[in-house]
């Protein structure tokens, strides 16, 4: 019976975003090159303003899915966080008719700003660019958990008997 290959867990271009009650880090990938790049933080102080600015990053990258960073407690129980998040990523679900995916989101602002340190980041640029890396990391995290299964090499060489 031959292997069958494994389903991609996507297509096309996904928009992930660390919800924060003042800031929203957004992070734009492929899911094709499994990569994820920093994008903007959204800074409206509306919930109006926010999904304007949403509708428009929707607009420009036509994505195929969301995902959303779901924060919960280093025991893996839900926080008060945890709550506000999952209303935002139904609230985009409603709104825009797009798949929301969630990815766990444990110490991904304390690992960007040691990333973000690390290139050269003085604690003001750091603070300024310190969301939008959140999200790319919680995109990257989701991509490497979604990965298909890589089969086992094959020998090519050898000729069936």
């Amino acid at each position: 019976m031959p292997l069958a290959m494994p389903e991609p867990a996507g297509t096309g271009t996904v928009l992930a975003f660390d919800f924060g009650e003042k800031r929203i880090g957004v992070a734009v990938g492929e899911w094709q090159l499994a990569q994820a790049h920093p994008l903007t933080t959204l800074h409206g102080q509306s919930a109006q303003q926010r999904f304007a600015a949403i509708a428009a990053l929707i607009r420009e990258w036509q994505p195929t899915a969301l995902v959303v960073g779901r924060p919960v407690a280093l025991d893996g129980t839900a926080t008060a966080m945890t709550a506000h998040c999952t209303r935002f990523a139904n609230q985009l679900r409603g709104r825009f008719g797009l798949r929301v995916d969630f990815a766990e989101e444990r110490l991904s602002s304390v690992d960007a700003e040691d990333r973000l340190r690390a290139a050269g980041h003085d604690s003001r640029s750091a603070r300024r660019n310190l969301d939008a890396v959140a999200a790319q990391l919680i995109l990257q995290s989701h991509f490497a958990a979604h990965a298909p299964a890589t089969l086992p090499p094959t020998d090519c060489s050898r000729t069936p008997r």
